[in-house]
């Protein structure tokens, strides 16, 4: 019988661990500081970009393969199509009006 080589997975758990650590630090920032609008959601965004950056390395395992090309790519795709589907949907309900 071959013996267990897996270990407990601290990676995991630290991106775990640091992802609700960013999403309690915007919760606070929300609820709590006293900032304009404006501010509040610039820090939000800031915090979501970054928790998202944390999970793709943490989980999505951005860092394994034989070409580190290849997941590259396929991310810049990703945040193309993000981007086109948010400000699409930000064009057309802002210049929906007009037409009525």
């Amino acid at each position: 019988m071959e013996k267990s080589t897996e270990r407990f997975p601290l990676a995991h758990v630290f991106g775990f661990v640091m992802s609700l650590v960013l999403t309690f630090v915007a919760a606070w920032v929300a609820l709590e500081m006293n900032l304009s609008f404006t501010i509040v959601m610039w820090i939000i965004g800031t915090l979501a970009v970054i928790q998202a950056g944390l999970q793709l390395y943490m989980f999505m395992h951005m860092t394994e393969g034989e070409d580190g090309k290849v997941n590259i790519i396929n991310i810049a795709f990703m945040v193309f199509c993000a981007v086109v589907i948010v400000v699409g949907s930000i064009w057309v309900l802002t210049s929906g009006h007009a037409a009525h």
